[in-house]
């Protein structure tokens, strides 16, 4: 019976033939340890005849090296495999720097590093990994950075960089020559007036709709590739919109570059790709850290109610037929209509909120908050219908806030975005301040989403208010304790608004009754919904103590 090949670092299964494999590794294990022991002499009589900063760097690479799991490699094939996605001149310019000395002197351990670079591949069918989508980069290992994948050419991304970096360059250019005067002149510049102009017309050239070509071409491009390409996105919105989709595509693939350099990420190993949350299939977009036995699948299936999360869609059917929650834990402390809010507690329910900030975390960028969740309470934003009251959002919020943040993180679930619901949230956080007679305001960082809806909320409310006020004189005083609104947040929409002036010493609030008419016409055009949120509806009381 022929013997079972042994890999190098495999270990013994407790099968019957252990005792013949326990001589190859006594074997193999003597071999190793001569090299070892011969590559440890050389590098002792090398560094006798070495400088003092080279007999450190000797002495610190006497210990085994490490493999990216942080084990100690088995044989000579493990030894310095590191990150396929680090960058091979920064570690050079590193070695330099550590050895003090010229280039010869460098640890040899760095061409195993380049030659893994080399062997690893693009995920996407036909790709040879050159080029990046940056057109900064020769080559890439990831979807995100692949051009072909995005249906374009190493030649046309490094073109796009170049275009790129002059509009850049240019913009800072013209910002540089008018930040003299932007205190001074509130009114938007020439500059910015022609550029306006030039976007306005941009869109209005977009087309109506796609042609009966261009279907067909789009089906057929989706049919020859399926998901390993991304649509065809030409004729589809105005070249404009469609430019500024591509940097920002080119921008986030330049920060996974950098993460995945830094080692905080790795494609395709520890990270969800989707989720299974109640009838929908959810594309996460960020990492979470949840245990690893669950995030190496890279499929994960929640509970919708309790949030627990499970391997397979067989463990969660189980898990659905004896599940008995049907709403989130804690006091029910608004209800209008089929919108309530529960006032979770950290403290009393530990692992919901556990559960909740990490499946946040799939959807948030900025967030840091996971597992210590106790000083926190959370207000859970749901839907119901006849089979449970379904999660639409959620923030959270310090039981102490030393600077009387009113929320500490925000969330609206994909599938309800731009529904209004995170209007919602916001304006029920600013309820809760005005019923503790505080003045409240986001804690920062926000992420990109938040950022623009809490801007668009404050724009709304300072618009309402000067559309209800039939004063002569606008204090920003009055306007903060009546919405609850924080004075600094006040002033930067005054600002973007442009209705804040400097005149003769003083700040002058302006009440710029175009911006209030477009406002109302919105609001008129919108109608009555249930997207609101009814003061008389909520019963609250602020809590005491933690």
């Amino acid at each position: 019976m022929p013997r079972k090949k042994r890999t190098a670092g495999s270990s013994s299964d407790g099968t019957a033939d252990s005792d013949d494999s326990a001589d190859h590794e006594k074997t193999d294990s003597s071999r190793s340890s001569t090299r070892l022991t011969r590559a440890s002499l050389r590098l002792s009589q090398s560094s006798q005849d070495a400088p003092p900063d080279m007999k450190q760097l000797a002495e610190r690479d006497e210990s085994p090296p490490r493999t990216p799991t942080g084990n100690a490699p088995s044989s000579e094939s493990d030894i310095d495999i590191s990150s396929p996605n680090a960058s091979h001149d920064e570690g050079m310019a590193k070695d330099q720097k550590d050895s003090g000395s010229d280039p010869s002197h460098r640890p040899k351990r760095r061409r195993f590093h380049e030659s893994y670079n080399f062997n690893m591949k693009c995920p996407t069918p036909g790709c040879n990994s050159l080029g990046h989508l940056t057109g900064k980069h020769e080559r890439h290992f990831s979807i995100s950075g692949c051009p072909l994948y995005h249906n374009l050419s190493a030649d046309e991304c490094k073109v796009k960089a170049i275009e790129r970096e002059k509009q850049d360059d240019e913009r800072s250019q013209g910002q540089s020559e008018e930040s003299r005067h932007a205190t001074r002149h509130q009114a938007p510049t020439a500059r910015q007036v022609k550029y306006k102009e030039k976007v306005q017309e941009m869109r209005k050239r977009r087309d109506a709709g796609l042609t009966k070509e261009q279907k067909e071409k789009y089906m057929e491009h989706r049919q020859a590739h399926g998901m390993t390409r991304e649509p065809l996105l030409e004729n589809i919105t105005s070249e404009y919109d469609l430019e500024l989709f591509r940097k920002a595509q080119a921008r986030a693939s330049e920060d996974l570059e950098k993460l995945r350099m830094q080692g905080q990420i790795t494609e395709g190993s520890n990270m969800i790709k989707t989720i299974l949350f109640g009838r929908y299939e959810l594309d996460t977009w960020y990492h979470s850290p949840y245990p690893e036995e669950y995030a190496r699948l890279g499929r994960l299936y929640v509970c919708e109610f309790c949030l627990k999360y499970m391997k397979s869609q067989t463990i969660l059917r189980r898990h659905m037929a004896k599940c008995v929650w049907k709403h989130p834990p804690g006091d029910e402390v608004y209800r209008k209509g089929a919108i309530s809010v529960f006032e979770v507690d950290g403290k009393k329910n530990k692992i919901y909120c556990q559960n909740l900030c990490l499946l946040a975390k799939l959807f948030l960028d900025h967030k840091t908050l996971y597992y210590d969740v106790e000083p926190f309470l959370f207000y859970v934003m749901t839907e119901a219908d006849n089979t449970g009251c379904h999660l639409v959002g959620y923030f959270s919020k310090e039981k102490n806030s030393f600077l009387n943040y009113n929320v500490s993180c925000i969330l609206t679930m994909p599938q309800y975005m731009r529904q209004g619901y995170g209007k919602m949230l916001i304006d029920f956080s600013y309820l809760l301040s005005k019923v503790e007679e505080k003045v409240g305001s986001p804690e920062r960082p926000l992420s990109d989403l938040g950022l623009i809806s809490y801007r668009s909320y404050w724009k709304e409310v300072l618009l309402r208010y000067m559309h209800n006020f039939q004063g002569k004189e606008i204090s920003i005083k009055e306007i903060s304790q009546e919405t609850a609104v924080n004075p600094v947040d006040i002033v930067s929409t005054l600002q973007s608004l442009q209705m804040l002036k400097y005149w003769k010493g003083k700040h002058l609030v302006l009440k710029r009754q175009d911006l209030i008419d477009e406002w109302k016409a919105k609001e008129t055009k919108r109608g009555t919904n249930n997207k609101t949120i009814d003061p008389n509806s909520l019963k609250w009381t602020p809590p005491k103590g933690t």
